[in-house]
């Protein structure tokens, strides 16, 4: 009988143990923003220049991102908004108008699809 006692207190602390890794995965897989540059250059039709810039601007954003991921659940919100609006203002240097107004409209669609704003 105690066998049988230890043995199910072993397996439920594997499911807890196996529970919790999956769901730190699922809340790290949010935070990343990698994301396929061909497509983004197309969807707003950057030219060479524009799109080496933003590749660099992105990969930054996205080092900031998952930053935030791994910080404090108090400081995550600032952290990701902080890191959102260094991302506006870098491309807001980059596009012009109507391609930053395509950019902010498929980063909000983003961060709202995967639930951090």
């Amino acid at each position: 009988m105690k066998k049988i006692m230890i043995l199910a207190v072993a397996m439920f602390a594997m499911a807890t143990t196996t529970f919790a890794a999956d769901e730190a995965t699922n809340a790290t897989a949010a935070y990343n923003m990698n994301v396929k540059m061909g497509s983004l250059a197309n969807a707003l039709s950057l030219n060479i220049d524009q799109a080496e810039a933003v590749a660099d601007v992105h990969k930054n954003f996205t080092a900031d991102m998952m930053n935030a991921a791994t910080a404090a659940k108090d400081e995550r919100a600032a952290m990701i908004d902080k890191a959102v609006i260094k991302d506006l203002k870098y491309m807001h240097s980059i596009l012009n108008d109507s391609q930053y107004r395509k950019y902010v409209m498929l980063l909000n669609a983003t961060l709202m699809n995967r639930g951090l704003k």
